[in-house]
């Protein structure tokens, strides 16, 4: 059997995972990762500048949901662990599996072309030229940061959530006014941090729609525990019960003095925050609706008020960018990509996009589901169906995962992990397992490829 010369795009833990189960069918990979280290985002401080991640982050998804299935957390690790936590655990990850053996760091892939008659030529920071049957894009969806267009112009220091690390780096934010712009949960994190009075800051969080607040524990449990959904009962109805259940648990954004939200619980992604409430309460955070336009050093607010302000910091998300290929071949405006399965191009065979989804609750058992289809494919135990009908499940996909949502960049790539698992594990992993006996799999060996030397690809 020809197996498929391969390349991954970044060691996140999407490239991680998917080079996991490429070694577990024995498919010859190479992983190529711009940094010195693995881990992506979750790489505090990291070279390539992909990290997010400021000093004293907790991720917001509990151990409980976020370990691999084939790799628990230590049960030691706190119940959210710190950044330091989970960088561990994904060097824990490789070491067990023996990935770093296939990863070349400090390789940036620079270009990549898919060739005219399959098949893909990549060149690297290393000035190479390197050819594969196979590509595998995990460069990650949380290092492009994504700014707000106000009218006016703020003459004060500007920065994004991205770049921020600690009360003191990039700049020194004490006796500042500082306005935080959105109301994710690096938002509220960020807004809780600078809000303490011994930095003696004055802080405004402003949002646009507003958010469900939701905590990180109930009845002394974390709160994730308790939410799965089921494929086997409407979503709508789901929600519904979510809806009205939201208030009665955690109570209302408007509460705490937040503005009303635009929206239904989970009709966007909630905020989960602990102390932000308190520091609303306790007046340590004074909330605003969304900023109208800048003047020099003053904000003007959709409510008619104004303040003026030093710093702005903007958690407003980020871009889905691949700067390894040319626009016009494959880009995401507004973070909208078409994807069979949140994974494949229509008419492009030997492409496959890894982890790029928002989803909930917890995205690490996501891209390890994902993973398990590309090792199946790779070794053609899994084929595509046709692209008419790639097009038509991409639109009903669409609908059923982000059709109630708030149509933002934010919500284009919206998934719920417990309906998508059982729809590939239950559905399409089989669906495309008798693709594949009926259709054989992928023709990988075209003409021409089979004379490439192996060694183009070590």
């Amino acid at each position: 059997m020809y197996l498929p010369r391969t390349a991954v795009i970044g060691a996140g833990i999407s490239g991680l995972t998917a080079g996991k189960m490429l070694s577990d069918y024995g498919v010859p990979y190479v992983c190529f990762e711009a940094s010195d280290r693995v881990g992506g985002n979750w790489a505090f401080g990291n070279p390539n500048g992909h990290s997010s991640a400021y000093r004293s982050l907790h991720i917001d998804t509990s151990k409980h949901q976020l370990s691999f299935k084939d790799f628990p957390m230590p049960e030691q690790f706190p119940d959210f662990p710190h950044h330091t936590q989970i960088k561990q655990y994904l060097d824990s990850y490789c070491a067990a599996f023996d990935l770093h053996r296939s990863i070349e760091f400090r390789n940036r892939v620079l270009h990549a072309r898919r060739l005219s008659g399959g098949g893909w030529e990549l060149r690297t920071e290393r000035n190479e030229v390197r050819h594969f049957d196979f590509l595998v894009v995990a460069n990650g969806h949380h290092w492009d940061p994504r700014y707000p267009e106000f009218p006016g112009e703020f003459t004060g220091r500007t920065m994004h959530a991205h770049h921020y690390i600690d009360p003191t780096d990039p700049m020194d934010f004490t006796n500042q006014r500082i306005l935080v712009v959105g109301i994710g949960n690096s938002a509220a994190d960020i807004a809780v941090e600078l809000s303490s009075k011994t930095l003696g800051n004055t802080l405004t969080l402003s949002t646009r729609s507003g958010a469900w607040i939701v905590p990180k524990y109930i009845a002394g449990r974390p709160g994730d525990k308790y939410y799965r959904t089921s494929p086997y009962i409407p979503y709508s109805w789901q929600r519904k019960l979510l809806q009205w259940g939201q208030p009665l648990v955690n109570g209302r954004p408007e509460n705490y003095g937040l503005p009303k939200p635009n929206h239904r619980f989970f009709e966007a992604h909630p905020t989960q925050s602990v102390e932000l409430p308190l520091r609303l309460g306790s007046g340590d955070v004074i909330a605003k609706p969304n900023v109208e336009r800048f003047d020099g050093a003053t904000a003007y607010f959709a409510d008619g008020t104004a303040d003026d302000f030093d710093i702005v910091i903007y958690a407003t998300g980020y871009n889905i960018t691949f700067p390894f290929f040319d626009p016009e071949f494959i880009s995401a405006p507004d973070n909208r990509i078409d994807l069979y399965k949140r994974m494949f191009v229509p008419g492009i065979e030997d492409l496959a996009f890894h982890g790029f989804a928002q989803a909930v609750p917890t995205l690490f058992p996501f891209v390890e589901c994902q993973a398990r289809l590309i090792g199946a494919y790779a070794v053609g135990r899994y084929r595509l169906p046709s692209e008419p009908e790639m097009h038509r499940v991409i639109e009903a996909d669409t609908r059923h995962y982000t059709g109630h949502m708030v149509p933002t960049a934010r919500h284009a790539q919206q998934c719920d992990y417990f309906l998508y698992e059982h729809d590939m594990r239950a559905r399409e992993l089989p669906a495309g397992a008798r693709r594949a006996r009926e259709a054989g799999p992928v023709p990988w060996a075209r003409v021409g490829q089979q004379d490439r030397s192996v060694g183009a690809a070590q």
